[in-house]
């Protein structure tokens, strides 16, 4: 039998489900913002998920929902050991996903640059060229 991913990618894959879950509906704290678990990475010895996550809001609130985080992180621990019926479940540590906003600003700069470069044309199209108008 042949699965898609490896052990390791599943794993991640079920935790991220998992924790996801668990954030929406179970973490009681108000600290824990809107977030969004974007990945989650697993050690090569599968003690550790590294759990990445973003948030709408700015750097107060970013710093507000990771403290929360740090004290949800045993509760979060002891469920996956629960609801995954493992033996011995992987610490976890949550991380905020800065590659997502690099991503953004990076979308963002490209269409600022698309729309100046359209901008420019249609100014160019619009201008007789300059030997026509020495005429």
């Amino acid at each position: 039998m042949q699965g898609s991913g490896s052990r390791a990618e599943r794993i991640a894959d079920s935790i991220k489900d998992q924790v996801s879950q668990l954030l929406a509906f179970e973490v009681k704290d108000p600290a824990v913002g809107l977030l969004t678990v974007t990945h989650v990475k697993m050690t090569s010895d599968m003690g550790m998920a590294h759990v990445y996550y973003t948030l709408v809001g700015d750097e107060v609130e970013r710093t507000k929902t990771a403290r929360a985080l740090d004290r949800a992180t045993a509760f979060v621990r002891r469920r996956l050991a629960e609801d995954m019926n493992m033996r011995r479940a992987p610490d976890v540590k949550f991380h905020y996903d800065e590659n997502l906003e690099r991503q953004e600003r990076v979308e963002t700069l490209l269409r600022q640059i698309a729309a100046e470069r359209a901008e420019r044309e249609a100014q160019e199209k619009a201008e007789p060229p300059a030997d026509d108008r020495a005429q």
